[in-house]
């Protein structure tokens, strides 16, 4: 196991607290009414409740980073382009063998994703979900894109795939100790379904959350979480990354617009039909 890196801790840390402030305007206007709540409860300006909310996201994003690369290494995994250009290693061949592989899983994911949406959830979701749920002007949905890329990669694929995969592989290992490909399988799906579960409280503050709506949760978000912890066993975390920041992309820039048509076509035949 290599030793610990500091400076590829502090790459990580640098970019995951880049992530945090670009989710920030996105956050606040999804969240609008708990934070009008909030600042009632505190007499605080909002430069005070965003600088806590955002000091909790660091130290957890810090911890995380750290645990991660730890657990990581112990099992071959983590940030190989990052760590090879530390090491002054060209990698230039590295990152084009990854490229491909991201971009063109990041985008047939998230198309997957929006076909499921549209097609079989949207139709089938509650009133105010299709209707009434905030949907963030487009420089925000990007912003926002550069967090999902970032930061809910070292959570979820360093972190939280490398943890359950080192436990698993107590007892699940090939003879050299390493987990097994089974092993590693089931942490990525073990952290792309947390992935998922993870969106539930966004859509308890709009509608009661209802069997089809968890579904739709570990599907949607799971899809996304598989392909990108995928990417990160095969080629590393960058590519987890970019498959997740293209994803966040199509989904977040181009389905809010979609879905955003749709709520006014359905707005316009409600007014015709009355």
């Amino acid at each position: 196991m290599p030793a610990f890196s500091w400076s590829e801790f502090a790459i990580l840390f640098a970019a995951a607290i880049i992530g945090i402030a670009c989710i920030m305007p996105y956050s606040l206007e999804l969240n609008a009414e708990a934070t009008r709540k909030a600042l009632e409860r505190m007499r605080q300006p909002l430069w005070v409740l965003v600088l806590l909310q955002s000091a909790q996201s660091v130290v957890l994003l810090g911890v995380a980073t750290g645990l991660g690369l730890l657990i990581a290494h112990h099992l071959g995994l983590g940030a190989p382009l990052i760590e090879g250009l530390l090491a002054g290693k060209n990698v230039t061949t590295q990152a084009l063998a990854m490229l491909g592989p991201a971009l063109i899983l990041g985008l047939a994911a998230s198309a997957i994703v929006m076909l499921l949406e549209v097609a079989v959830f949207w139709p089938r979701l509650p009133q105010p979900m299709r209707d009434t749920f905030p949907i963030p002007a487009v420089w925000k949905r990007f912003l926002a894109s550069f967090y999902g890329g970032i930061d809910e990669e070292i959570l979820l694929r360093l972190f939280v795939l490398s943890l359950f995969a080192w436990l698993i592989a107590f007892v699940w290992h090939l003879p050299s100790g390493e987990p097994t490909q089974g092993a590693l399988w089931v942490a990525n799906i073990v952290a792309a379904v947390a992935f998922g579960l993870g969106h539930l409280p966004a859509t308890a503050a709009l509608t009661k959350v209802t069997p089809l709506l968890i579904v739709r949760a570990i599907v949607l978000n799971g899809l996304v979480g598989v392909v990108a912890g995928y990417l990160f066993v095969v080629y590393g975390l960058e590519a987890a990354m970019l498959a997740h920041f293209v994803g966040d992309l199509v989904l977040h820039v181009g389905g809010d617009s979609l879905a955003e048509r749709i709520r006014a076509a359905s707005a316009a035949k409600r007014v015709s039909a009355t």
